[in-house]
C-alpha cells in the first residue's frame, strides 16, 4: 500500500477532557473520541508516525498510533508540548473537545451535601492548546489544524476561530445535529482561502479523506 506520509510526525488530540471537583466528579462534555481516533488510524495507514494525545473515551487504541492517556486540559497542554519539543512535528490536529473551564479550587475529599444549598464552584479558563500550538516560532508544526464544533452559525464562528486562533485549517461540524458519539459526521473544511463542504458520512470516510487532504499539502509544499 502507498505509504505517502512516511517519515511525517503527527500529534492528535481526541476525546474530551476530564475537570475534577473532587475524588468522585467532574466537569466533562460528550465527546466519544470517534473522529480523533479515526484521523489517527487514517494517518497511520499512510504512514505517518502518529501520537495521540486522548482524554477519556471508550476506545482501543489504533492500530500503529502511539497513546498517551490524559484526564484534565492542563495534562493534555503538557502532553502535547512535550511532543513538539522532543520531534519535529509535521501536522498537528487539535481534534479534542477540551473544556473551556476547570475549577480553581478541587476539593481534596468528595464534598458532602450539606444544609444551605450546593456549593459554590470556582471556574478559571484553560489553557487554549490551538492557540499555543499555532503561534509561529521554530517549534510550530507545519500544518496545524483545529475542529470548531459549532450549534449555530457554523460558518461564521469557524471562519473567526481560524483567524483568532491562528491555525491554518478548521474542520467546522454542526453538534447540534447527531454527532457526539454517532458513528457519522458533516464538516466543512476551511483554510485561510476556501471552504469545502463535506455531506454526512462516516466518521472513518471523513478520516480518509482529511489525510488525503493532508497528503496533497505535503505534495504542494514539501
Amino acid at each position: 500500500a502507498a505509504r505517502p506520509l512516511s517519515g511525517r510526525k503527527v500529534v492528535i488530540t481526541a476525546g474530551p477532557t476530564f475537570e475534577a471537583i473532587d475524588p468522585v466528579r467532574g466537569l466533562t462534555n460528550r465527546s466519544s473520541g470517534k473522529q480523533g481516533y479515526a484521523i489517527a488510524q487514517a494517518l497511520a495507514d499512510l504512514g505517518a508516525e502518529v501520537t495521540l494525545v486522548s482524554g477519556p473515551v471508550f476506545l482501543d487504541a489504533p492500530q500503529g498510533v502511539r497513546r498517551i492517556n490524559v484526564e484534565a486540559a492542563t495534562e493534555m497542554q503538557a502532553a502535547v508540548e512535550a511532543e513538539m519539543a522532543a520531534h519535529s512535528v509535521d501536522v498537528a490536529i487539535m481534534s479534542a473537545a477540551v473544556a473551556d473551564w476547570r475549577v480553581d479550587n478541587v476539593a481534596t475529599g468528595k464534598i458532602k451535601k450539606a444544609p444551605g444549598g450546593a456549593p459554590a464552584l470556582h471556574l478559571i479558563e484553560n489553557p487554549d492548546i490551538l492557540a499555543a500550538v499555532s503561534k509561529s516560532g521554530p517549534l510550530r508544526p507545519k500544518l496545524v489544524i483545529g475542529f470548531a464544533a459549532e450549534t449555530s452559525d457554523l460558518e461564521a464562528n469557524a471562519r473567526a476561530k481560524l483567524s483568532r486562533k491562528g491555525c491554518d485549517w478548521i474542520v467546522g461540524n454542526d453538534v447540534s445535529q447527531d454527532v457526539f458519539g454517532s458513528d457519522a459526521n458533516a464538516v466543512i473544511l476551511f483554510t485561510r482561502d476556501s471552504a469545502e463542504s463535506w455531506e454526512r458520512q462516516s466518521k472513518r470516510d471523513i478520516a480518509r479523506r482529511l489525510a488525503q487532504h493532508i497528503t496533497r499539502h505535503f505534495k504542494a509544499h514539501p
